[in-house]
């Protein structure tokens, strides 16, 4: 069986290794393996959606999907150590990565755990992903229709996406799916890459709202 970075439990090789990585303006080492995504070096995706996504808010529950080693984590929860962040993967070598990548930079604030083990209340003051194309195009809609809608009010979330794998179509699903209540904007490109944006607004009053008499 092939591993893929997507697989919940690689059988290849572990190959712990060290790397030098940019995380919010400093270099720090942090530890790779194999069986996950780009153990090598930080993506270049990854680094686009970081250089032009602005800062996260100061506090609440912060979601990276898809988080590998957890360069997104690492960066949202630097960022904002007020802040909860969910690194959510379905490989658990990925997971265990980011624990203890959290650990040796002394972040707290980061909860590395599986989908299923993310509370359901929670709704999101950011989503910050690179997401896994490569699940193919229904896993990957299926993955966007679970967890987009659990942005809190006023929120964003903010997606790279490789232009030859589909970044332009996503985003025209991303607007048609989501039509009522976000929107969804192409903030910035580099590389060949895009980021996308997918904004919630506030929810309309539930009860009609009495003006007042004159």
């Amino acid at each position: 069986m092939v591993d893929h970075y997507f697989s919940a439990s690689p059988t290849s090789a572990e190959n712990l290794r060290r790397i030098r990585v940019p995380i919010v303006g400093r270099t720090v080492e942090l530890t790779t393996a194999g069986g996950v995504f780009s153990p090598e070096r930080l993506d270049v995706g990854t680094s686009v959606l970081l250089a032009n996504t602005p800062e996260p808010p100061a506090g609440g529950d912060f979601l990276d999907l898809g988080c590998g080693w957890g360069p997104i984590a690492l960066s949202l929860a630097t960022l904002s150590p007020h802040a909860r962040v969910w690194a959510v993967d379905v490989n658990e070598r990925a997971l265990d990565l980011v624990r203890r990548n959290a650990a040796s930079l002394g972040l707290s604030n980061v909860n590395a755990v599986l989908p299923a083990d993310v509370p359901t209340e929670i709704a999101f003051r950011a989503i910050w992903s690179n997401p896994p194309i490569r699940v193919g195009k229904s896993v990957l809609h299926e993955l966007m229709e679970t967890w987009i809608p659990r942005l809190a009010e006023r929120s964003d979330a903010h997606l790279v996406v490789k232009r030859d794998l589909g970044s332009d179509s996503l985003q025209r699903w991303l607007a048609s799916t989501f039509d009522a209540g976000f929107s969804v904007y192409r903030t910035a490109t580099g590389k060949g890459y895009r980021v996308l944006k997918v904004r919630r607004h506030g929810s309309p009053p539930t009860e009609p709202v009495e003006l007042p008499a004159f």
